[in-house]
């Protein structure tokens, strides 16, 4: 397909599972403004090139600004050709920039690099949208990452958390991080994906490549398994952290402080 054919079919084949999602998610949760800069972060993935459509598409009805920065923390140079091909298939004017990110994760945290690396690539990603004038970045997160992340922190992490919509950055004045994939299924970018005959480059990181990056895999199959049985399982997970009961809980913490139920009971 060529990248016009591609585009084309976020307003027929793929309108209701990809492009209402997408929209749905921008109005509910406010993510662009008129006068907004946005920099979408594009890792190279199906994710993040489908975000970046998606968002050019909503410059019809919104009056806002993009910028598309894909950050090389070290690719392979087979890696970097792909990203580059891609985006001039798609029509995306990238602004990339080097860095060394993947090597330092891997020789300061070889076991387990994921943290250290994505910290790191938050960083660069701020920095350079910050640069070029941007006040939020907007990443490909969907809603399949949203419920895993729910289930990681309770079972690996011993806290009730979620990755949020939109959030404001804590070391960069005036910017946000948004994520426009929110409301979409993990499923139906591949579908889209693979009709559109598209080949995305893979993730060069060494937890990939040494297969030691488990958790979200084992948490993926877990919540497989259990949706297989129940469709409402993935959803259940989601809202559990849009409906939590403060007055049931064993204890809980804020920008001021830790608290335990004792501190109602014993009032």
């Amino acid at each position: 397909m060529t990248g016009q054919e591609i585009r084309r079919t976020l307003q027929s084949e793929f309108v209701r599972t990809l492009r209402k999602p997408f929209v749905d998610a921008v109005k509910a949760y406010r993510l662009v403004q008129s006068g907004d800069t946005v920099a979408v972060c594009i890792s190279g993935g199906k994710d993040s090139m489908l975000l970046a459509l998606l968002m050019q598409d909503l410059q019809r009805t919104v009056d806002f600004s993009l910028r598309f920065l894909a950050m090389d923390p070290g690719y392979t140079p087979e890696g970097r050709a792909r990203l580059e091909a891609n985006a001039a298939h798609l029509g995306l004017p990238l602004e990339i920039f080097d860095t060394d990110v993947l090597r330092i994760a891997g020789n300061h945290a070889a076991e387990h690099p994921c943290f250290l690396c994505a910290k790191m690539r938050r960083g660069y990603l701020y920095t350079e949208a910050q640069k070029r004038g941007c006040n939020k970045i907007a990443l490909g997160h969907h809603y399949d990452d949203a419920v895993e992340t729910v289930l990681m922190g309770l079972i690996y992490g011993g806290q009730v958390q979620a990755m949020l919509p939109r959030l404001a950055a804590k070391n960069y004045a005036g910017m946000e991080l948004i994520r426009p994939l929110y409301r979409t299924r993990e499923r139906n970018v591949q579908a889209w994906t693979d009709f559109c005959g598209l080949d995305f480059a893979s993730c060069d990181c060494p937890a990939k490549q040494l297969e030691r990056d488990t958790k979200r895999a084992a948490v993926k199959a877990l919540i497989a398994s259990l949706a297989a049985e129940n469709p409402q399982i993935e959803a259940n997970i989601l809202n559990a952290v849009k409906n939590v009961d403060t007055a049931k809980l064993l204890g809980w913490r804020d920008e001021n402080g830790c608290y335990s139920f004792l501190d109602r009971l014993e009032k």
